[in-house]
């Protein structure tokens, strides 16, 4: 049950809490093209929008932001209070997080950087040092393998596969780089933290939320359609449901690692992650053998509901709620 200061924070962000939810504000934002008057005329502004922690409900926060090695960054500076803002607590909760900046928009993974490097941003307050989150845009336009158009059910479904598998990669790459740090440390100095990286997390968890998406949206509406028509493969879809189980039971271990700003067992948590790795592959390539291959004459994205006065479409249809969007929620 969430308590009395969480429930506040669900109301929205406010200058006190390191951002602004004035719902004027956002309009005018969105009516000039990301410019606004009165007392915040020629700041830099961006829009956040980030799922709540406790409800689940999207809210919008403008934010301050700096620019920092191509990157965006902001700040709680939550004015001296103890409490970090809610906009921030959200996105330790759920990483991907909406960006509006000018006229573009955009999603991002959310990544929270701590550190003496991190004062230098801003001043810090006197009572603490902000949160400083880095914004990573969570679907660029050009990444490895990403298939060049998207024509049929069967590329979507390969380029959601390309994408999830391409995040994996990167969060294992981080996590034994990190162990390859400490292991190769000599002489003088401290060794990396025992701990892992807040990127390593939120990587890790925002990839673990859109698998489980993605996974939810093909048990729920990809298998039945599919099976209304091809009911001779009742047993690779059992197999597949099984998988996808199989792969739910790692995310949850995984999720308990990650329960906390911190993970506290590093091994463990690589161990679950290299599992994760072998069954997930192993699931992808049997699904692209005997499901993908069903799709190709399905196209992408979905025409209009057909005619009943028509004739019975050649190709299979879908529902349209098999949709996801790469690096949001797959």
């Amino acid at each position: 049950m969430p308590t009395s200061s969480e429930q506040a924070a669900e109301a929205g962000g406010t200058a006190a809490t390191g951002g602004i939810g004035d719902r004027s504000l956002i309009e005018e934002f969105r009516a000039n093209r990301g410019k606004v008057g009165g007392p915040f005329a020629g700041r830099d502004l961006l829009l956040l929008t980030t799922t709540a922690a406790v409800s689940g409900t999207s809210r919008t926060t403008v934010l301050d932001y700096v620019r920092r090695d191509g990157a965006l960054t902001v700040l709680g500076s939550g004015t001296g209070t103890p409490d970090h803002p809610g906009w921030y607590r959200d996105l330790l909760a759920h990483p991907v997080v909406g960006v509006e900046i000018g006229t573009q928009g955009y999603q991002a993974l959310a990544v929270p950087v701590r550190g003496p490097h991190d004062e230098g941003l801003l001043a810090a307050s006197p009572a603490r040092i902000p949160p400083a989150v880095v914004l990573e845009r969570a679907d660029p336009e050009v990444w490895e393998g990403r298939p060049r158009e998207i024509r049929t059910l069967a590329d979507k479904v390969m380029e959601v596969h390309t994408w999830l598998r391409g995040q994996l990669r990167q969060v294992k790459a981080e996590t034994d780089a990190h162990f390859a740090a400490r292991a190769a440390h000599r002489g003088p100095g401290e060794p990396p933290a025992p701990g892992l990286g807040l990127q390593i997390r939120q990587r890790c968890l925002a990839f673990c939320q859109a698998l489980e998406f993605h996974h939810t949206s093909e048990d729920d509406h990809l298998f039945p359609g599919i099976a209304r028509y091809h009911p001779d493969l009742g047993e690779t879809f059992d197999r597949l449901r099984d998988e996808h189980r199989t792969v739910a039971r790692i995310q949850n271990d995984l999720a308990v690692l990650l329960a906390g700003i911190g993970i506290a067992d590093p091994e463990g948590f690589r161990s679950e992650l290299h599992a994760m790795s072998a069954e997930l592959n192993a699931h992808f390539d049997y699904e692209e053998e005997t499901i993908v291959p069903l799709l190709t004459d399905v196209p992408w994205p979905p025409g209009p509901p057909a005619d009943p006065s028509s004739a019975a479409p050649a190709a299979l249809p879908v529902d349209t709620d098999t949709d996801t969007d790469v690096g949001a929620a797959d």
